[in-house]
């Protein structure tokens, strides 16, 4: 397996006779690093072992607590207030959309590592932008195929008075 991102590329094989051909192959090929076992990748922190392959986000989370000026905050379990209900027009004071953006783009990277997160995020993410020509909520029937969700779009938007 090779995932690469850029110019930063992994180089994944459970057998490790032909994962060293392969990058032998590559190093002839092209001008290459060979950093060793991987421990960070793209704001992961990854620790192999016996038991497995973990992966983190924890340096990038402080990151971001920092970044948003969060970092006194005290955890909780629930990342979110329960049955808080969002509202686009709540009578707060209007925040930086440039800013708000960034913390939920910042939520939504973390899921890959926090499934927990998921809810929340997605949550928070309808609220990225206020033009006046802007609508979200839920579907109401689940489309069998690709061709069904487009009808479905394309109906919903010529509905919207």
């Amino acid at each position: 397996m090779v995932p690469l991102y850029v110019d930063d590329l992994l180089i994944t094989r459970s057998n490790s006779k032909e994962l060293n051909q392969f990058k032998t192959a590559m190093q002839n090929e092209f001008e290459m690093t060979d950093l060793g076992q991987m421990t960070y990748f793209l704001g992961m922190e990854i620790s192999q072992s016996p038991n497995g392959i973990f992966v983190c986000q924890q340096r990038y989370a402080t990151k971001i607590l920092k970044k948003f000026g969060t970092e006194s905050c005290k955890p909780v379990d629930t990342p979110l207030v329960p049955n808080l209900k969002l509202r686009k027009e709540d009578g707060a004071k209007k925040m930086d959309e440039g800013k708000y953006r960034s913390l939920v783009e910042c939520l939504l990277y973390l899921t890959a590592t926090r499934l927990d997160l998921m809810f929340t995020a997605s949550d928070l993410s309808r609220f990225m932008s206020n033009p006046i020509g802007w609508l979200s909520k839920k579907q109401e029937v689940v489309a069998q195929s690709t061709a069904e969700v487009e009808y479905i779009s394309a109906a919903a938007t010529v509905a919207v008075n």
